[in-house]
Protein backbone atom coordinates (compact mmCIF):
# COMPACT_ATOMS: atom_id res chain seq x y z
CA UNK A 1 0.00 0.00 0.00
CA UNK A 2 0.88 3.16 -0.59
CA UNK A 3 -0.49 6.21 2.50
CA UNK A 4 0.41 8.99 0.02
CA UNK A 5 -2.42 10.69 -0.74
CA UNK A 6 -3.66 10.56 -4.02
CA UNK A 7 -6.21 11.88 -6.59
CA UNK A 8 -7.10 8.91 -8.37
CA UNK A 9 -9.94 7.08 -6.51
CA UNK A 10 -12.91 7.87 -5.24
CA UNK A 11 -12.21 6.80 -1.46
CA UNK A 12 -10.03 8.59 1.15
CA UNK A 13 -7.25 6.95 2.57
CA UNK A 14 -4.29 4.23 1.90
CA UNK A 15 -4.54 3.14 -1.66
CA UNK A 16 -3.52 -0.11 -3.40
CA UNK A 17 -0.76 0.74 -5.99
CA UNK A 18 -0.91 -1.27 -9.28
CA UNK A 19 2.54 -1.45 -11.92
CA UNK A 20 0.97 -1.63 -15.69
CA UNK A 21 3.11 -2.63 -18.24
CA UNK A 22 1.45 -1.64 -21.58
CA UNK A 23 1.50 -0.86 -25.75
CA UNK A 24 -0.41 0.97 -28.21
CA UNK A 25 -0.50 1.67 -31.75
CA UNK A 26 -0.33 5.50 -31.16
CA UNK A 27 -2.13 6.23 -34.31
CA UNK A 28 -5.64 6.64 -33.74
CA UNK A 29 -4.75 8.40 -30.41
CA UNK A 30 -4.03 12.08 -29.96
CA UNK A 31 -0.97 10.98 -27.52
CA UNK A 32 -1.01 9.47 -23.96
CA UNK A 33 -2.23 12.47 -21.83
CA UNK A 34 -6.03 12.81 -21.28
CA UNK A 35 -7.68 15.64 -23.60
CA UNK A 36 -11.51 16.68 -22.86
CA UNK A 37 -13.20 15.43 -26.36
CA UNK A 38 -10.61 14.04 -27.57
CA UNK A 39 -9.79 9.75 -27.73
CA UNK A 40 -6.01 9.52 -25.61
CA UNK A 41 -4.34 6.04 -24.40
CA UNK A 42 -4.75 7.33 -20.42
CA UNK A 43 -8.33 8.69 -21.11
CA UNK A 44 -9.35 5.38 -22.53
CA UNK A 45 -7.08 3.01 -19.66
CA UNK A 46 -8.67 5.25 -17.14
CA UNK A 47 -12.39 4.94 -18.52
CA UNK A 48 -11.26 1.23 -18.61
CA UNK A 49 -10.53 0.87 -14.86
CA UNK A 50 -13.66 3.44 -13.74
CA UNK A 51 -15.69 0.60 -15.67
CA UNK A 52 -14.59 -2.46 -14.64
CA UNK A 53 -13.38 -1.69 -10.93
CA UNK A 54 -16.80 0.35 -10.52
CA UNK A 55 -15.08 3.60 -9.40
CA UNK A 56 -17.25 6.81 -8.99
CA UNK A 57 -14.38 8.53 -11.03
CA UNK A 58 -11.50 7.37 -13.32
CA UNK A 59 -8.18 7.17 -11.40
CA UNK A 60 -5.41 9.30 -12.40
CA UNK A 61 -2.62 6.93 -13.87
CA UNK A 62 0.81 7.85 -13.83
CA UNK A 63 3.17 7.28 -16.88
CA UNK A 64 6.88 6.59 -17.26
CA UNK A 65 7.05 8.59 -20.39
CA UNK A 66 4.21 10.67 -22.38
CA UNK A 67 3.89 10.02 -26.09
CA UNK A 68 2.95 12.63 -28.60
CA UNK A 69 -0.08 12.22 -31.17
CA UNK A 70 1.14 9.23 -33.25
CA UNK A 71 4.13 7.79 -31.42
CA UNK A 72 3.71 4.54 -30.32
CA UNK A 73 5.00 2.04 -27.48
CA UNK A 74 5.79 -1.31 -26.98
CA UNK A 75 6.96 -0.89 -23.39
CA UNK A 76 4.76 2.13 -21.68
CA UNK A 77 5.20 1.57 -17.47
CA UNK A 78 2.52 3.28 -15.43
CA UNK A 79 1.22 3.29 -12.11
CA UNK A 80 -2.75 3.60 -10.75
CA UNK A 81 -3.59 3.99 -7.12
CA UNK A 82 -7.14 2.85 -6.50
CA UNK A 83 -8.76 2.26 -2.99
CA UNK A 84 -8.85 -1.41 -1.06
CA UNK A 85 -13.05 -1.23 -1.72
CA UNK A 86 -11.99 -1.61 -5.42
CA UNK A 87 -9.18 -4.53 -4.65
CA UNK A 88 -12.03 -6.08 -2.77
CA UNK A 89 -14.17 -5.81 -5.23
CA UNK A 90 -11.68 -7.97 -7.99
CA UNK A 91 -11.02 -10.05 -5.28
CA UNK A 92 -14.51 -10.60 -5.46
CA UNK A 93 -15.11 -11.49 -9.08
CA UNK A 94 -14.16 -15.14 -8.61
CA UNK A 95 -15.89 -17.62 -5.57
CA UNK A 96 -12.80 -18.16 -3.66
CA UNK A 97 -10.35 -15.60 -5.17
CA UNK A 98 -7.72 -14.96 -2.61
CA UNK A 99 -5.21 -14.48 -4.20
CA UNK A 100 -3.86 -11.48 -5.55
CA UNK A 101 -2.30 -13.06 -8.80
CA UNK A 102 -5.80 -14.69 -9.52
CA UNK A 103 -7.18 -10.86 -9.24
CA UNK A 104 -4.99 -9.44 -11.15
CA UNK A 105 -5.05 -12.02 -13.28
CA UNK A 106 -8.70 -11.06 -14.02
CA UNK A 107 -8.55 -7.57 -14.00
CA UNK A 108 -6.05 -7.91 -16.83
CA UNK A 109 -8.47 -10.02 -18.77
CA UNK A 110 -11.50 -7.17 -18.16
CA UNK A 111 -9.57 -4.02 -18.86
CA UNK A 112 -8.33 -5.69 -22.19
CA UNK A 113 -11.96 -7.00 -23.02
CA UNK A 114 -13.34 -3.35 -22.79
CA UNK A 115 -10.39 -1.78 -24.42
CA UNK A 116 -9.91 -1.10 -28.19
CA UNK A 117 -7.76 -3.38 -30.06
CA UNK A 118 -4.99 -0.64 -30.41
CA UNK A 119 -4.11 -0.58 -26.74
CA UNK A 120 -3.39 -3.40 -24.68
CA UNK A 121 -2.69 -3.90 -20.82
CA UNK A 122 0.35 -6.70 -21.43
CA UNK A 123 0.79 -7.27 -17.58
CA UNK A 124 -0.57 -5.83 -14.48
CA UNK A 125 0.99 -5.96 -10.72
CA UNK A 126 1.49 -4.70 -7.03
CA UNK A 127 4.10 -2.11 -7.50
CA UNK A 128 6.99 -2.49 -4.88
CA UNK A 129 7.48 -0.55 -2.29
CA UNK A 130 8.19 3.44 -3.38
CA UNK A 131 7.81 2.72 -7.10
CA UNK A 132 6.68 5.65 -9.06
CA UNK A 133 6.66 4.88 -13.19
CA UNK A 134 7.76 8.39 -13.78
CA UNK A 135 10.25 9.26 -11.13
CA UNK A 136 11.61 6.05 -10.50
CA UNK A 137 12.70 5.23 -13.57
CA UNK A 138 16.98 5.59 -14.92
CA UNK A 139 16.08 5.79 -18.63
CA UNK A 140 13.65 5.17 -21.42
CA UNK A 141 14.96 3.67 -24.86
CA UNK A 142 13.17 4.91 -28.25
CA UNK A 143 13.55 3.73 -31.45
CA UNK A 144 12.37 5.88 -34.79
CA UNK A 145 12.50 3.91 -38.34
CA UNK A 146 12.92 5.38 -41.89
CA UNK A 147 12.92 3.30 -44.60
CA UNK A 148 14.91 5.20 -47.58
CA UNK A 149 15.03 2.76 -50.58
CA UNK A 150 11.90 1.37 -52.33
CA UNK A 151 12.64 -2.11 -51.64
CA UNK A 152 12.33 -1.31 -48.28
CA UNK A 153 9.12 0.01 -48.19
CA UNK A 154 7.06 -2.40 -46.77
CA UNK A 155 3.14 -1.53 -47.06
CA UNK A 156 2.03 -3.75 -44.00
CA UNK A 157 4.63 -1.72 -41.56
CA UNK A 158 3.87 1.85 -43.24
CA UNK A 159 2.09 3.15 -40.01
CA UNK A 160 5.13 2.52 -38.20
CA UNK A 161 7.98 3.52 -40.60
CA UNK A 162 8.80 7.10 -42.17
CA UNK A 163 8.85 6.53 -46.03
CA UNK A 164 11.83 8.91 -46.59
CA UNK A 165 11.89 10.06 -50.88
CA UNK A 166 15.81 10.55 -50.76
CA UNK A 167 18.53 7.53 -50.12
CA UNK A 168 20.73 8.36 -46.58
CA UNK A 169 24.22 7.88 -45.43
CA UNK A 170 23.95 5.73 -42.85
CA UNK A 171 27.53 5.54 -41.84
CA UNK A 172 27.82 9.03 -41.27
CA UNK A 173 24.24 9.26 -39.52
CA UNK A 174 25.92 6.68 -36.62
CA UNK A 175 29.07 8.56 -36.61
CA UNK A 176 27.05 12.08 -36.15
CA UNK A 177 24.54 9.90 -33.30
CA UNK A 178 28.06 9.60 -31.44
CA UNK A 179 28.05 12.97 -30.87
CA UNK A 180 24.83 13.10 -28.63
CA UNK A 181 26.14 10.77 -26.10
CA UNK A 182 26.50 11.91 -22.54
CA UNK A 183 25.02 15.07 -21.25
CA UNK A 184 24.58 17.76 -23.10
CA UNK A 185 21.72 20.85 -23.04
CA UNK A 186 18.83 19.46 -25.73
CA UNK A 187 17.71 23.15 -25.76
CA UNK A 188 18.30 23.43 -29.56
CA UNK A 189 16.17 20.20 -30.22
CA UNK A 190 13.59 20.67 -27.96
CA UNK A 191 10.15 22.36 -27.12
CA UNK A 192 10.85 23.60 -23.29
CA UNK A 193 8.36 23.68 -20.93
CA UNK A 194 8.57 26.84 -18.71
CA UNK A 195 10.48 25.99 -15.92
CA UNK A 196 11.95 22.57 -16.94
CA UNK A 197 15.36 21.87 -17.95
CA UNK A 198 16.30 20.75 -21.30
CA UNK A 199 19.43 18.82 -19.79
CA UNK A 200 19.54 15.39 -20.63
CA UNK A 201 22.34 12.16 -20.48
CA UNK A 202 21.97 10.28 -23.66
CA UNK A 203 23.36 6.60 -22.67
CA UNK A 204 22.93 5.15 -26.38
CA UNK A 205 22.48 7.04 -29.88
CA UNK A 206 23.10 4.63 -32.56
CA UNK A 207 22.33 3.92 -36.41
CA UNK A 208 22.15 1.03 -38.21
CA UNK A 209 20.59 -0.13 -41.48
CA UNK A 210 18.80 -3.58 -40.71
CA UNK A 211 16.64 -6.37 -42.91
CA UNK A 212 14.65 -9.18 -42.54
CA UNK A 213 17.49 -11.24 -41.94
CA UNK A 214 19.96 -8.73 -39.97
CA UNK A 215 22.38 -6.20 -41.31
CA UNK A 216 22.38 -5.53 -44.79
CA UNK A 217 24.95 -3.26 -46.81
CA UNK A 218 22.02 -1.88 -49.01
CA UNK A 219 18.11 -2.25 -48.88
CA UNK A 220 16.16 -2.68 -45.33
CA UNK A 221 15.44 0.07 -43.51
CA UNK A 222 17.50 2.50 -41.22
CA UNK A 223 16.58 2.45 -37.49
CA UNK A 224 17.58 5.44 -35.19
CA UNK A 225 18.36 4.08 -31.39
CA UNK A 226 18.28 6.65 -28.43
CA UNK A 227 18.31 5.51 -24.61
CA UNK A 228 18.63 8.90 -22.08
CA UNK A 229 17.34 9.52 -18.29
CA UNK A 230 14.64 10.89 -19.82
CA UNK A 231 13.40 13.31 -22.61
CA UNK A 232 12.11 16.48 -23.42
CA UNK A 233 8.95 17.54 -25.98
CA UNK A 234 9.82 16.54 -29.03
CA UNK A 235 13.75 15.54 -28.68
CA UNK A 236 14.25 11.91 -30.11
CA UNK A 237 12.02 13.36 -33.43
CA UNK A 238 14.42 16.68 -33.41
CA UNK A 239 17.27 14.09 -32.87
CA UNK A 240 16.23 11.71 -36.04
CA UNK A 241 15.92 15.00 -38.14
CA UNK A 242 19.18 16.58 -37.06
CA UNK A 243 20.74 12.68 -38.09
CA UNK A 244 18.39 12.90 -41.89
CA UNK A 245 20.14 16.44 -42.74
CA UNK A 246 23.50 14.84 -42.38
CA UNK A 247 22.49 11.57 -44.07
CA UNK A 248 21.21 13.67 -46.77
CA UNK A 249 24.65 15.95 -46.75
CA UNK A 250 23.32 18.97 -45.99
CA UNK A 251 24.82 18.91 -42.84
CA UNK A 252 28.51 17.55 -42.10
CA UNK A 253 29.13 15.26 -38.92
CA UNK A 254 30.39 18.18 -36.93
CA UNK A 255 27.52 19.73 -37.09
CA UNK A 256 25.86 18.41 -34.05
CA UNK A 257 28.87 19.47 -32.12
CA UNK A 258 27.10 23.43 -32.96
CA UNK A 259 23.51 22.03 -32.13
CA UNK A 260 24.05 20.80 -29.01
CA UNK A 261 26.47 24.06 -28.04
CA UNK A 262 23.19 26.58 -28.71
CA UNK A 263 20.28 27.53 -27.06
CA UNK A 264 18.44 28.48 -29.83
CA UNK A 265 16.09 25.81 -32.10
CA UNK A 266 18.00 24.87 -34.72
CA UNK A 267 15.64 25.07 -37.60
CA UNK A 268 18.02 22.80 -40.03
CA UNK A 269 16.92 19.71 -37.30
CA UNK A 270 13.29 19.00 -38.32
CA UNK A 271 11.17 17.47 -36.53
CA UNK A 272 10.46 14.24 -38.17
CA UNK A 273 6.54 12.90 -38.51
CA UNK A 274 5.45 11.10 -35.11
CA UNK A 275 4.80 7.51 -36.38
CA UNK A 276 8.53 6.12 -37.19
CA UNK A 277 8.69 6.47 -33.52
CA UNK A 278 8.11 4.06 -30.98
CA UNK A 279 8.74 3.88 -26.92
CA UNK A 280 10.84 0.20 -26.93
CA UNK A 281 11.85 0.35 -23.17
CA UNK A 282 12.08 1.75 -19.81
CA UNK A 283 14.03 0.78 -17.20
CA UNK A 284 14.44 1.12 -13.48
CA UNK A 285 16.62 0.66 -10.71
CA UNK A 286 16.50 -2.74 -7.71
CA UNK A 287 13.46 -2.26 -6.04
CA UNK A 288 15.93 -1.17 -2.79
CA UNK A 289 16.52 2.15 -5.40
CA UNK A 290 13.05 3.01 -6.50
CA UNK A 291 12.19 5.06 -3.52
CA UNK A 292 15.29 6.86 -3.58
CA UNK A 293 15.47 7.45 -7.36
CA UNK A 294 11.84 8.71 -7.14
CA UNK A 295 13.03 11.41 -4.68
CA UNK A 296 16.10 12.63 -5.88
CA UNK A 297 14.00 12.76 -9.82
CA UNK A 298 11.55 14.44 -8.49
CA UNK A 299 13.43 17.37 -6.59
CA UNK A 300 15.23 17.86 -9.82
CA UNK A 301 12.92 17.53 -12.62
CA UNK A 302 9.36 19.15 -10.72
CA UNK A 303 5.93 18.97 -12.08
CA UNK A 304 6.17 20.42 -15.32
CA UNK A 305 9.03 17.97 -16.40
Amino acid sequence: MTDAASDSASDAGPHLRLQLHLAYDGTEFHGWAAQPGLRTVQGEIEAALARVLRLDRPPRITVAGRTDAGVHARAQVAHVDIPPAAWGHALGWRRGASRPDEAIGLLTRRLNGVLGPDVRLKSIGLAPEGFDARFSAIARRYCYRISDTPASRDPVERGHVLWHIRPLDVSKMHDAAARFLGEHDFAALCRPRPGASTVRRVLEASVHRVGCGGPEADGGRIEIWVEADAFCHSMVRSMAGALVAVGEGRRPVEWIDSVLASSERESAANVLAPHGLTLEAVKYPPPAALAATAQAHRAVRGPLH
